[in-house]
């Protein structure tokens, strides 16, 4: 039980028309009633029922300070699990600062960081992992963070991690109990079902671990790549899907020398762009070289790769090309980019897809400076993207301390297959489910340290 009552500003740095102080802790309703006086005489924050709201002024001795809306919360029936009082006050500044400064001198402290939400935690009012995805939800800057953060906060990670835990507990415990009889060689622990059991944990441990690609890329924005030769149009098509002149457009080759980056929403799925210099044989300039080294880095590291050629003048490089392009897109998915198709017939167009279709069959033609058929690259981006449908519950992991104990687990329960194989003895076995317990106990927080929370609600932001 935390003995302290802190205070914060709820609500986004700055002027606003509403600022919201949100006061939490034992003696939240004592130091609001020393502050606060109800417009009604009868009433005051100590005897309000619980989820009512008031209105009266913030006064300090004689002066009024504002006139605002309490709202009261009773514990445990609160965000925190504790008694919490918010103040809507107006959003001047002065007064928000005001306000703190009262509170703080009628007993209350400042509260750190990510504080409301680690006095959740720790009053059970929710599980780690769903304390993380309010930090993901706040963050949120697209309909899919949106819904990943909500599912995780609602508890679907959580209870897909329990079932997982309560299989493994049952089976830890007949197998300890076997240790308990050892001299008598009882078995308890049915080696048949435990190593089903362990199938189907992996399988499970294994499709969540792999979520994480996905996730992570839904989180901070789908890599997509830019590549092809010099003056092919990759700047001029990076500046139409951000809407802005963000690379420099030149009829001089090399211009980019660097990836430039830059992030889009397309139909509530974030795109990362990545426009990177232009390939060729050789080039003399050391910079450009390290620019191009840059360009096979990224398409490494991209999801989804444009390859974009000039329509009008197919190079005669374009096998050397495509044997640096195609060996780095093996595991992404390929669209082969035509632009400036206005400036090229029909027939011309069938001729270049015929051509290119050994490399990809995603191949749309457009013109990057007049905007021509940007909509059918967006559809398809979309589409390859593959966004899960989260209305079906699908657990997509997203955050990468998950991912390492979800990692640490499935390797884990590998060794219980194997030691299932070997028939190792109950002592080893029983030591590697424990492992696997541990880490899946460390997402949602029935595992952990002082330190690990620190390093969590470090990085929520004052007033969460």
């Amino acid at each position: 039980m935390n003995e302290e009552t802190i205070c914060a500003i709820c609500t986004a740095p700055g002027m606003g028309a509403i600022a919201v102080i949100r006061i939490s802790g034992p003696e939240a309703f004592s130091i609001s009633d020393k502050i606060f006086k109800a417009a009604s005489a009868t009433k005051s924050i100590s005897n309000a029922e619980d989820h009512t709201v008031l209105l009266g002024n913030i006064h300090q001795e004689e002066r009024i300070i504002d006139e605002v809306v309490a709202t009261i919360f009773r514990n445990p029936h609160s965000y925190t699990g504790e008694d919490i009082v918010e103040f809507s006050c107006h959003g001047s500044v002065y007064i928000q600062q005001k306000i703190i400064q009262i509170l703080i001198k009628n007993g209350c402290r400042m509260a750190e960081p990510g504080e409301y939400s680690r006095r959740a935690f720790t009053n059970r009012k929710m599980d780690l992992s769903q304390a993380e995805a309010v930090a993901d939800l706040i963050a949120s800057t697209s309909a899919s963070n949106h819904k990943l953060a909500m599912q995780q906060m609602r508890g679907g990670f959580s209870r897909e991690l329990d079932k997982l835990r309560n299989d493994l507990l049952h089976f830890v415990t007949m197998i300890e109990l076997e240790l308990d009889f050892s001299e008598e060689e009882v078995e308890f622990a049915n080696r048949k079902d435990l190593n089903e059991l362990a199938e189907k944990l992996e399988k499970h441990l294994h499709k969540l671990t792999d979520s994480f690609r996905l996730g992570n890329a839904l989180k901070n924005g789908i890599p997509v790549a830019i590549v092809g030769e010099t003056n092919a149009g990759k700047s001029t098509l990076l500046n139409k899907l951000l809407n802005e002149d963000r690379a420099i457009v030149s009829a001089i080759s090399g211009t980019t020398r660097d990836v430039i980056e830059d992030t889009v929403n397309i139909n509530g799925l974030t795109f990362r762009f990545i426009d990177t210099a232009g390939l060729r044989q050789s080039t003399q300039d050391e910079i450009e070289k390290l620019g191009i080294e840059r360009t096979y880095q990224k398409i490494e590291q991209a999801h989804i790769v444009l390859w974009v050629i000039d329509s009008t003048m197919v190079s005669e490089h374009i096998e050397w090309m495509a044997g640096k392009i195609i060996p780095r897109t093996k595991d992404k998915s390929l669209i082969i980019i035509f632009n400036k198709s206005d400036k090229i017939s029909k027939d011309e167009q069938l001729v270049l897809d015929d051509l290119f279709k050994i490399y990809s069959k995603n191949r749309i033609h457009i013109s990057a400076k007049k905007g021509e058929n940007l909509d059918i690259l967006r559809g398809k981006l979309l589409e390859i993207a593959g966004l899960p449908d989260l209305e079906r519950q699908d657990i997509v992991v997203t955050n990468l301390r998950h991912y390492e104990a979800l990692t640490l687990a499935h390797e884990a329960i590998l060794r219980v297959q194997q030691g299932l194989h070997d028939n190792h003895s109950s002592e080893f076995l029983s030591q590697d489910i424990r492992e696997c317990l541990h880490h899946l106990g460390q997402i949602t927080g029935v595992i952990t340290s002082d330190e690990v929370l620190q390093n969590i609600f470090k990085n929520f932001c004052i007033g969460k």
